[in-house]
């Protein structure tokens, strides 16, 4: 038990130092995301205006997060290309973004396998009832097909990031 605790307050130390280094890289109020590229194996956002990357978010996936969403309830982050097609400031998550999903190729999927596609896939912050989590929601991959940033990076992306902006979701 005593060997744990230095290593649980290393760990909290270096997660509050990566967010004191990602917050010196805020987006400013006047930027416009017109681009969101993620690559799932980097578990990667990556953020452009005017084709130009302007931030890096680290995320968390979906529970299972190899391979592309198949069916409803597989846990898995769907990849392919989509939309942002929903802004919600009240959900169950620190606000979130909503992707297009399911696409045409992804309803055929789901269909030939005989399954719902199921949907609501977002890009959202941290649970309401644990805000806390802080960068530490990024130690494994907790969602159930969605994209998880901390509450600070999604209020810049909820900010920066219009309805009908592009996203590619890259293995």
């Amino acid at each position: 038990m005593k060997r744990s605790v230095p290593v649980v307050l290393t760990v909290l130390l270096a997660f509050y130092l990566i967010g004191r280094l990602n917050a010196s890289n805020s987006l400013t109020n006047s930027t416009k995301i017109d681009k969101l590229v993620v690559v799932k194996s980097e578990r990667r956002l990556m953020a452009y205006s005017g084709g130009k990357l302007v931030k890096t978010y680290r995320i968390s996936l979906g529970k299972k997060p190899v391979g592309d969403k198949q069916f409803e309830g597989d846990n898995k982050t769907p990849e392919g290309l989509y939309t942002i097609n929903d802004k919600n400031p009240h959900s169950g998550y620190h606000r979130n973004l909503g992707v297009s999903y399911p696409n045409a190729s992804d309803r055929r999927e789901a269909a030939r396998l005989g399954k719902s596609v199921g949907g609501s896939i977002k890009i959202h912050g941290l649970p309401n009832k644990a805000p806390f989590l802080g960068k530490l929601h990024l130690l494994y991959d907790w969602t159930a097909g969605c994209m998880a940033v901390t509450n600070e990076e999604i209020e810049e992306l909820y900010n920066s990031v219009a309805i009908g902006t592009p996203i590619e979701i890259k293995p």
